[in-house]
Formats: structure tokens, C-alpha cells, sequence
């Protein structure tokens, strides 16, 4: 099977030269880096804040069932719009998109704060986050879009690992920040208002730097396939992006190890918000526990910037891609078990520290997985599909991680300890390995 042997790409072969020479050659890859950079530390702050207003909120409550409709607010709606909205990357000048995007999006920020400050009730709180993230998710597919068209293609697996390094510094740092924000304000609306109004830093700075772009310097290229009618190709948005995704094994590959990781991380996101919610206090548990749990995460995903560089070169996309997998179906087996299976007392304590050490191992194997799959995705689709099948990616990012936390909620008690929900994210890890093999077959029979 291919996935047994290193693919002979460029990404493979690609020198590891100082990064000054790729920011001297590339000029405009600093300035997309600090949009991506702006724009992932309001989200980590957004997001922080939000879980602050509703997940660690003592002025409201919410069990499993309304944390999985919460998230399903937030994430779907845009999950069935972002292969068609997609589209318009691939036609409208993603300069402009990047610098319109962040705008409105900073507007909304604005809005969700006022309203917190009003003790608005959750479904007009969960509309405006919706559009916010909805925003978030599709800058973010701009952005991706556009790094192909400001670096050369050699750079762009170590580039790729770069800007995860500090992007997930900054979601953390933004995470961070919002808890001590909430700390130190109160665990309220109030708090959370706050901390939601500071993360529109966020939009501000990252439409200030897209403005600086020149027109259609981040493309798309004018050209037959982006002549097609705009209405046209937003329609046809989805089977454009899946068309894509399947003629390419390797792009197939990344989309199952990605959506595969997505639906155990989901699952074990809830896990954890329930099992914070009922420790005591220090810092494994509430919103305290909640931020240190992202901090771990996102320490994870710093060092997959370091160490995805290392090793897709030395075996090759698909087989780091499955690497991942089988070493997140390890974690989940030997880190995250405990917690279902502990007894109150010292035990439930160690079990929590082995859920946050597997945070950090999630976050490797994840990250590793995901610069995997976004490096293949912008060398091997074309620059006139490339923002549909990145939209794609989100959707499947999103939709996978929505339905794992809405089914394990309908099994999961109150205290988010079940072995069959932990074991079924084995499985699951297991079944996407499977999945790869099959697919990677496709390219052995075509041979």
C-alpha cells in the first residue's frame, strides 16, 4: 500500500533553510502571518469568554444535551454553507475578503459584549457567536488559500509548522488572557462581556494588515475555471470541493485523518468540560481547569510545529497522517480511560492529570495531522479550487466534531465518566486507520 512509503513530493525533499531567507523572499508572508496571528488570538479569547458566559457561568446552567446543542449552534449552520461560500474565495479578491471579513467580524464582537452586559439568554448570544466563528472559520480558509500565492512551494510544510507555532501560541494567549480577565472580573456576565469586547483587538488588527495587501496579489488567478459564473460555482460548491478531494488519494487521506481525529476530540472535549465541572477547586478544575486544558492543547500543537517538519519528509504525508492517528488512539486508550473508571478520592485526582497530559498529547497528535493535511491540500489542488476544498476541510472539521459531542451526550452522565464512550473514541481511531488503507489502495489499482 503507498501509505507504506514516503511520497516523492516536494514538501519531501524541501531544504530546512534559515526563516529570514523565506521572509526576504516572501515579503507578504509576514504580513498574512500577523492577519492568521490577529485573528486566531480573538478567537482563542472569543471562545474562552464564551465558555466563561456558558459553561462556567455559576448565573446559568447547562447540562450535556445544551452544551452539544450549543456547539451545533455555533459550528453547523456554517458547516452547511462553507463548501458553497467557499467558492467565493476562488472568486472574489481574498485581500478584499480578508479585510471585509474582519471588519464585520469585529462588529459582531462588539455586539455579543453589550448584549452579555444585558444578560441576554443564550439562543440571541449563541446567533451572534455563530456568525462570528462562522466568520473566523471562513477567514481563516482565505488565509490558507492565499499562502500559496506569497511563498514558493518548497517552503510551505515548514512554513506551515511556523505559523501553527505561533498561531496556537496566540489562541492560547488569547484563551488565557479571557480566564484571567473572568478571574479577576468575576465569573458573570459581566466578566465575560468584558473579556468578549478585549478579543476584538483581534478583527481590528487583522483588517488593518489585510488592507495593506495590493489588489489581487493574494489571487485568485483570472482564468477559465474563475470566469465561471459566481452563483454558479456557489451552488455547485460542495461537489466542486468533494470532486477535488477525491481525485486526489493523498488529499483523501488528510480529510479522513483530519474528520477522524475531529469526532474523538469532540467526544473528549465534552468529557472534560463535565468532568471540570464537577472537581473542586485548584486548577483542574472550572474555568481555571478548562483554560489549563487549552494551554496543554495548545502546547501540544507547538511542539507538532517543530517535529511535522521533521518527520513528513522522512515518511511521507500519508504515513504521518496515520502515525498520528495510531498514536491518539494510544492516548486515548492509556490517558483518557482512567477518568472513566476512577474511584473519588486521590484517584479521581490522577485521572484528571492524565486528562490534561493527554490534552497535550491530543494536541500533538492533532496538529501534527492537520499541517499534515493542509500542506497537501494547498500542493496538490489547484489554485482555482483550492478556497472550496479548504471551506471543505471546515466543514468536515466542524460537522465531525458537532455530531461526536451530540452523540456522546445522549450517553454520557452528568459527570462525563463512561468507558464505552472512551473506548467507542478507540474504535473510532482505529476505524479511520482502516479507512486510509482502503483509500490508499485506490492509487495501487490505478497503477
Amino acid at each position: 500500500m503507498s501509505i507504506g512509503r514516503p511520497e516523492a513530493s516536494p514538501p519531501a525533499d524541501a531544504p530546512r533553510v534559515p526563516l529570514r531567507t523565506a521572509l526576504r523572499e516572501s515579503p507578504g508572508v509576514l504580513r498574512l502571518a500577523i492577519v492568521r496571528f490577529a485573528g486566531q488570538f480573538g478567537d482563542g479569547m472569543f471562545q474562552a469568554a464564551l465558555s466563561g458566559a456558558i459553561l462556567f457561568n455559576p448565573e446559568r446552567e447547562t447540562d450535556p444535551l445544551a452544551i452539544a446543542a450549543g456547539f451545533a449552534v455555533l459550528l453547523l449552520p456554517y458547516s452547511l454553507i462553507g463548501p458553497y461560500a467557499g467558492a467565493l474565495l476562488d472568486r472574489w479578491d481574498r485581500r478584499a475578503v480578508l479585510l471585509v471579513a474582519n471588519a464585520l467580524r469585529g462588529v459582531l464582537i462588539g455586539v455579543t459584549s453589550v448584549c452579555l452586559l444585558l444578560g441576554i439568554a443564550e439562543p440571541p448570544l449563541l446567533l451572534l457567536a455563530l456568525a462570528v466563528v462562522g466568520i473566523s472559520r471562513f477567514v481563516m480558509a482565505g488565509v490558507s488559500a492565499a499562502l500559496p500565492k506569497v511563498l514558493a512551494q518548497e517552503w510551505l510544510v515548514p512554513m506551515n509548522s511556523v505559523l501553527a507555532t505561533v498561531a496556537s501560541g496566540c489562541a492560547a494567549a488569547g484563551a488565557a488572557i479571557a480566564v484571567a480577565v473572568i478571574g479577576v472580573i468575576g465569573a458573570g456576565d459581566f466578566g465575560s462581556a468584558v473579556a468578549v469586547a478585549i478579543s476584538g483587538a483581534g478583527s481590528v488588527l487583522g483588517a488593518v494588515f489585510a488592507a495593506g495587501f495590493r489588489h489581487g496579489v493574494l489571487g485568485p488567478e483570472d482564468g477559465s475555471a474563475v470566469r465561471e459564473g459566481t452563483v454558479h460555482a456557489i451552488l455547485t460548491g460542495l461537489r466542486t470541493g468533494a470532486t477535488a478531494v477525491w481525485q486526489s488519494v493523498s488529499v483523501t487521506t488528510a480529510m479522513v485523518g483530519i474528520g477522524t481525529h475531529r469526532v474523538v476530540f469532540g467526544a473528549n472535549t465534552l468529557i472534560m468540560v463535565l468532568v471540570l465541572r464537577q472537581s473542586g477547586s485548584g486548577l483542574s478544575s472550572g474555568l481555571i481547569g478548562f483554560g489549563v486544558a487549552i494551554a496543554a492543547t495548545a502546547g501540544g500543537m507547538l511542539v507538532a510545529a517543530v517535529v511535522a517538519p521533521l518527520v513528513i519528509p522522512r515518511f511521507g504525508r500519508a504515513r504521518t497522517v496515520v502515525g498520528g492517528l495510531v498514536a491518539a488512539m494510544i492516548v486515548q486508550l492509556t490517558l483518557v480511560t482512567p477518568i472513566a473508571v476512577a474511584e473519588a478520592g486521590a484517584a479521581t485526582q490522577r485521572a484528571h492529570q492524565l486528562l490534561l497530559a493527554g490534552a497535550f498529547l491530543f494536541g500533538l497528535a492533532g496538529q501534527t495531522i492537520k499541517l499534515t493535511g493542509d500542506a497537501t491540500m494547498q500542493i496538490d489542488i489547484d489554485d482555482a479550487r483550492r478556497g472550496q476544498v479548504f471551506a471543505l476541510q471546515d466543514t468536515v472539521f466542524n460537522i465531525a466534531f458537532v455530531s461526536a459531542i451530540a452523540l456522546a451526550a445522549l450517553m454520557i452522565p452528568d459527570n462525563g465518566r463512561s468507558l464505552p464512550v472512551v473506548v467507542a473514541g478507540a474504535a473510532g481511531y482505529g476505524l479511520g486507520i482502516l479507512a486510509i488503507a482502503l483509500n490508499s489502495r485506490r492509487r495501487t489499482a490505478g497503477r
